[in-house]
């Protein structure tokens, strides 16, 4: 008997370890290690056939190499349907490197899904909002940067094949990776000229020489070699078309910006992505996570589009601050100002065509990356190397205090050790330097953080797009057969229900306040400017047809006068703040 139990308790473990193995996707989704393409494809399917009646997953499209753009909807319809609510944009992944975007959309559904029904503060979100997520924006980046060997930058665009040496070949002189570790990482030689010596702390790292000393080394670029014989080294790789570059408003060509495309939406599936998302009609608010540099940018995405009206400013600033207290390190920005300028670009695509309000998250601080005393972080210390080139890039953190990181905390996981190889060209060089899954990506001990606090952004601002009551203050009769009637549309939120910059251009009509009944006819009606002394200006023609917009954390108020009797309908409709029906008597 005491080997039966034994065998079944045995079985039983086997059963739960294998599981919980970390090649599996089980909910919770883990955040301890970062998702290939497939799967976030299994993730996505899993909450989906879960969670049925609070979610819908779509194909949006179909990348260059048919790969699957998924789009999940999170929506209660029990409260309503999903245009009718205030819809929140967020993605991932649009270039194939900048991974962590799809896991903040993952960790953010299953935070949101989970929490359904057990935290009153989610519950109530989920029911008063609509969520569209799409954690991988482009799949055959994400794909191959997983597949393929890879540095942190590369394998960035689009699978277009691009012509980038003019030699008449597409695609034809990747990098590769020659010492077959998965990485692409540099390759370096010895030099008596050369630009660079041995860092003075660790070997493994360099450092500019300075006038008249000697050098030790010359950097020949990424690990590759001639494959198309032509006498330079991987200018050919994949086709630049950046996904970043190639949207349908301010697009700009080639010779302006690189990475643009033939023209706009040139990328098959940039193009079904921006059709499905344009039927969206309720976005309002939008976030796109990139990496790296701990930052979230508004727009406008180049200075010639001028700046965006100062009421909206002030809505961008307000939500700005708060993501600045929940995400310590990241800097609320202005894109154009205090980054570069873009064309073609998606965020900016989404604020000028849809009206929404838009953050670009450029997520992951390599400063985190710290290897210090507590003295050390003391202000006006200067940690040991600080003059070397990649401290000016890296802020606070130097490349030797980055090294120290790598060995301490993830066991020498992020640096690649040089080694000799004998190179076809170059003769006798070494190989090694930072792997593809450094530098712009956390170490997955540090992730969990990482997306819960970018998740957290993303639901205050959620949380801050327009919620509108609409009130009936007064009915009250003033003659025989005449009543007034006023009304009031108050938002408690900070995103007005149009956007100021909708507005200034007219992008499509402004929220409607209608007053109707079968017996009663409204024959005069406009916006209440004074209640105390009835001050009110009226709309000279279809009184009881209002158009309007309900500021952010404001109120308008609207004065009918109404003939007849019986009952009147008193509806409101806005494209991001749903619809409301108030039904009164005229007695």
């Amino acid at each position: 008997m005491k080997k039966a139990i034994l065998l079944s308790l045995f079985v039983l473990i086997f059963v739960v370890v294998l599981h919980i193995m970390p090649g599996e996707t089980t909910l919770p989704l883990r955040f301890d290690h970062y998702y290939t393409l497939d799967q976030v494809h299994e993730a996505l399917k899993l909450l989906n056939e879960t969670y049925p009646d609070l979610t819908t997953l779509d194909i949006a499209g179909k990348s260059e190499e048919g790969r699957f753009i998924y789009v999940m909807t999170l929506n209660n319809p029990k409260t309503g349907r999903a245009l009718d609510k205030p819809g929140i944009w967020v993605d991932g992944n649009i270039h194939g490197n900048e991974i962590q975007g799809g896991e903040i959309c993952l960790y953010t559904m299953d935070y949101l899904l989970g929490n359904y029904g057990k935290n009153k503060e989610i519950t109530e979100l989920v029911d008063k909002k609509c969520f569209y997520f799409c954690p991988v924006v482009n799949p055959d980046g994400r794909y191959h940067f997983f597949a393929d060997p890879n540095n942190p930058s590369s394998n960035r665009g689009l699978r277009i094949p691009v012509d980038d040496d003019r030699d008449g070949l597409y695609d034809e002189d990747f990098p590769d990776d020659l010492d077959g570790d998965g990485n692409i990482t540099r390759m370096r030689k010895r030099d008596l000229f050369g630009q660079y010596k041995t860092h003075p702390d660790d070997p493994r790292l360099l450092v500019r020489v300075k006038p008249g000393e000697k050098g030790e080394w010359t950097i020949l670029g990424a690990e590759g070699i001639d494959n198309d014989g032509d006498g330079r080294v991987n200018e050919d790789a994949e086709g630049y078309v950046d996904s970043n570059r190639n949207w349908g408003f301010d697009w700009a060509p080639e010779y302006v910006q690189g990475g643009a495309g033939q023209y706009p939406f040139s990328g098959v599936g940039l193009k079904a992505l921006g059709e499905w998302v344009m039927q969206r009609t309720n976005i309002c608010m939008v976030w796109s996570f990139h990496n790296t540099g701990g930052m979230n940018l508004r727009g406008p995405s180049r200075k010639g589009l001028g700046e965006y009206p100062q009421q909206d400013i002030a809505v961008y600033d307000y939500l700005g601050a708060q993501s600045e207290r929940i995400i310590p390190g990241y800097r609320y920005l202005v894109s154009w100002k205090d980054l570069y300028t873009t064309y073609g670009d998606s965020c900016e695509f989404l604020t000028q065509m849809m009206g929404a309000y838009g953050y670009v998250g450029e997520v992951f601080l390599v400063e985190t990356e710290t290897f210090r005393t507590q003295k050390e972080r003391q202000p006006g210390s200067r940690p040991e190397g600080e003059d070397d080139i990649r401290a000016m890039m890296m802020g606070r953190s130097t490349e030797l205090e980055r090294l120290r990181f790598s060995d301490n905390l993830t066991q020498g996981d992020l640096y690649k050790p040089w080694t000799a190889y004998k190179h076809p060209t170059y003769g006798d060089v070494e190989i090694g330097g930072w792997v593809k899954m450094s530098s712009r990506i956390s170490a997955p001990f540090m992730l969990i953080d990482l997306v819960h606090r970018n998740a957290m952004a993303v639901l205050f601002t959620a949380k801050q797009t327009p919620e509108v009551s609409l009130d009936v203050t007064e009915v009250k009769e003033v003659g025989k057969g005449l009543y007034r009637v006023r009304t009031r549309l108050s938002n408690s939120k900070a995103i007005p229900t149009m956007s100021y910059l909708a507005q200034k251009v007219k992008l499509y009509p402004q929220d409607m306040l209608k007053v109707s009944g079968i017996k009663a006819k409204v024959v005069a009606g406009g916006v209440l400017t004074n209640a105390y002394r009835d001050m009110v200006t009226y709309k000279k023609h279809r009184p009881e047809l209002q158009f309007l917009v309900v500021p952010g954390f404001g109120k308008v108020e609207h004065q009918f006068l109404v003939e007849g009797k019986g009952e009147m309908i008193v509806s409101y409709e806005s494209r991001h703040a749903g619809r409301l029906t108030q039904t009164i008597q005229l007695k």
